[in-house]
């Protein structure tokens, strides 16, 4: 029975702080990794809301590693999401995907965001991080220009850095 009173007493002595930033910083993790995988998920809304409870935290560095933590796994999200869909695109499904988008896109825009893109390359994918909605856009762009990882890797990192 001590063992089950020494067991009470740790669990009394720790900070409600240290359980939070034990359970808090891994779910932010999984939340917007899922968030960049799954669109539908508000990756904003739960990073500000990790920022609040943060900030109110007496850890000196809580708020950076919010930061981090969810940079990384937005970062982390995109090549997941890109690498899927180049490997969906080289499938046989993917590639009849591919042409019924074509199909229903006009030669002339798709000619014209295939130019911006080569023109601008890793900006428009910065810039796409800042505009509501303008992630998945891009990285169809990217893949339908068939960007290799590397390229679309740089673009993204500089990209997570502007928020998940």
């Amino acid at each position: 029975m001590s063992w089950i009173a020494e067991a009470l007493s740790a669990t009394a002595t720790t900070s409600p702080e240290s359980t939070q930033q034990a359970l808090g910083y891994p779910s932010l993790f999984l939340l917007v990794l899922f968030g960049a995988l799954v669109p539908v998920i508000p990756t904003g809304a739960l990073v500000s809301s990790a920022a609040v409870v943060a900030f109110h935290q007496t850890a000196p560095f809580a708020l950076a590693l919010v930061f981090v933590t969810a940079s990384l796994a937005a970062f982390l999200g995109d090549i997941a999401l890109y690498w899927l869909g180049r490997r969906g695109m080289g499938s046989k499904n993917g590639s009849r995907w591919l042409k019924a988008i074509r199909a229903r896109a006009p030669e002339d825009r798709l000619e014209q965001a295939q130019a911006k893109l080569a023109d601008h390359g890793v900006a428009v994918l910065v810039l796409s991080r800042l505009v509501p909605a303008g992630r998945i856009p891009v990285m169809l762009a990217c893949l339908m220009a068939e960007w290799p990882i590397r390229r679309f890797a740089r673009g993204t990192r500089l990209r997570v850095w502007r928020g998940p």
